[in-house]
This record gives C-alpha cells, sequence and structure tokens, in this order.
C-alpha cells in the first residue's frame, strides 16, 4: 500500500518560531477536515506542546531506551482536534548525534507502516535549524518529505540558515531528495522587512509562500500552552496561519532553489545593510529600495 500523505518538512533557524508556525499549520490543517501528524524532530521534544495543552510526550528514544521493542502506537499521542502528535527525541545529553531520534523514529515508524495504518492526509516534520547533520537532512536526503519549506524572519542569521538549507536540497536534488516549497516569511511588521524576504527569495529563486506578523496574540495562546488557532480562532492571526494551511495544501510544484554562495550573501548583505542604515539617517525616503 502506497503512502497516501503529503509529507512536508519544515525547517528554520533554532528561535525563529518554527515550531509555532508549524504547529498553527496542523491545527489550521487539521480543522480544514485533514487527518495530521505533527513529528517534532527537535532534541528538545517540544515541538507539539502547544497542541496537547503545553504538556510534553515521551519521545522515540526515551521509550526506546527503557524498552528493546517499541510499538510505535506507544509513541503517538492525540493532541488538539485528533491531531496525532508524535515527538523523535535525541541521545542523552552530551552523548551521540542529535539527529539520531529522526533516523531512528522514521525507520520505527516505516517499518510498522503507521502513515497508512492510520490514512493520514499530513505528515509534518519539524525540524531543527540548517543542514548541519546527517539525521536532521533525513526528511531531504532520503526523499521522505515530498516539499519542504522553510520558516525565516529578514534577519541575516535565519537568512543564512535558509540558505544553507537550499544548499543541502541543491546536493540531494538529483538523487531523489525533497524539493523547495518556499520560505514563509515570520515577523514580518516592517515594510523594510518584506522587502528584504522578497528580494532573498528573487536571488535564491524561490518564492514566499505566506507572510506571517509578530503578534502578541500568539504570546498569549502559548503561555496558555495552546495554539493561536484553537485559543484565539477568530483573530487576524488565526485568519494567517488558515491562509498559509490553504496555500500549503494546495500546493503541488517544488523546486530546486539557486543557494548564494558565503561571499555573495555576505555581498547581498552588506547592501541590505547600507540601505537601511540610510533610510535611519534620512538620506533616503521610506520607499522601496532600488535594484541592490
Amino acid at each position: 500500500m502506497a503512502i497516501k500523505a503529503k509529507q512536508i518538512a519544515i525547517y528554520g533557524k533554532g528561535g525563529i518560531g518554527k515550531s509555532t508556525t508549524t504547529s498553527n499549520l496542523s491545527a489550521a490543517l487539521s480543522k480544514l477536515g485533514y487527518k495530521v501528524m505533527q513529528f517534532g524532530c527537535d532534541p528538545k521534544s517540544d515541538s507539539t506542546n502547544t497542541l496537547r495543552d503545553g504538556t510534553y510526550i515521551p519521545t522515540v528514544l526515551d521509550t526506546l531506551r527503557e524498552k528493546n521493542q517499541v510499538n510505535a502506537h506507544d509513541v503517538i499521542f492525540k493532541g488538539f482536534n485528533g491531531i496525532y502528535c508524535v515527538e523523535a527525541g535525541g541521545p542523552s545529553p552530551g552523548v551521540g548525534c542529535a539527529g539520531r531520534g529522526i533516523i531512528t523514529a522514521v525507520e520505527l515508524f516505516k517499518q510498522q507502516r503507521i502513515f497508512e495504518e492510520l490514512d493520514l492526509d499530513y505528515v509534518i516534520y519539524d525540524v531543527l535549524g540548517d543542514v548541519v547533520c546527517g539525521g536532521f537532512a533525513v526528511p531531504i536526503r532520503e526523499g521522505i518529505a515530498e516539499h519542504v519549506f522553510t520558516v525565516s524572519s529578514a534577519d541575516f542569521m535565519a537568512l543564512y540558515a535558509a540558505n544553507n538549507l537550499f544548499k543541502g536540497i541543491q546536493k540531494y536534488s538529483n538523487s531523489g531528495g525533497a524539493l523547495l516549497g518556499g520560505v514563509i516569511a515570520n515577523s514580518i511588521n516592517q515594510p523594510y522587512s518584506k522587502e528584504i524576504i522578497d528580494d532573498f527569495v528573487e536571488v535564491t529563486k524561490t518564492q514566499v509562500v505566506e507572510y506571517i506578523p509578530r503578534s502578541v496574540t500568539v504570546t498569549q495562546c502559548e503561555l496558555q500552552g495552546k495554539t493561536t488557532i484553537e485559543a484565539a480562532p477568530d483573530s487576524a492571526q488565526a485568519k494567517v496561519y488558515t491562509s498559509l494551511a490553504e496555500k500549503i495544501s494546495n500546493h503541488t510544484n517544488s523546486k530546486t532553489p539557486a543557494p548564494l554562495g558565503v561571499q555573495e550573501l555576505r555581498d547581498w548583505a552588506s547592501k541590505w545593510g547600507k540601505y537601511l542604515l540610510a533610510l535611519q539617517t534620512g538620506e533616503i525616503r521610506n520607499e522601496l529600495a532600488p535594484n541592490i
């Protein structure tokens, strides 16, 4: 039986709002009527917290350390609106590769044919950072994910991580690896932030999937241990996450990006830095950036 589920990997620099975005995406897809599994691939094991009222769940690796054999159902927990929640986990602190949890968990689920059994519409992998570890590259390298999206703000280090991800996708694109669906632009509250993201996706030959503003609503909901979709379903922010879910559900054509070289990225960022300085000092008016 072929896997029916549309498998998606969401990457992004730590602290960029990746798990917040992923959980709200899962929640919004579930409200649209889809059967969803969120697969947390961060060793901190906190991807699915807001789908389960702020509670942690046993991880695949922790459970395997306690038992020689594990039934995958023992590490699957129901969350908001029936979303299946899984945390891959990581090694004991200071020991082993942080990506080992992804490799082990994915292999366990494949062997026991869990995705087929649950008849899922979506499996969403929430993956840490850029591709610096073989484990974190698994959803891309092995072609497990059909489509990859990255969450990024307009900050340089977030874009640096996104560009590194693009390099990983490009590397594996000719050997059956996953391709890039686009950038989910997070914390976009200023016009210049949108301009920077728009220019970045243009020079790397990709696209913005959705612009997500920074909102106190998200903070209020997360302090309650919930997603915005659950705790503030009528808010403007929930409408943005629903729009993102609709766009991803309609997405079919992912591509190989064109990452910048290290010096190219530095030069590109430097031009934007000079532009913003001139904007701040009043040398130029607050208008769209020139062709930099």
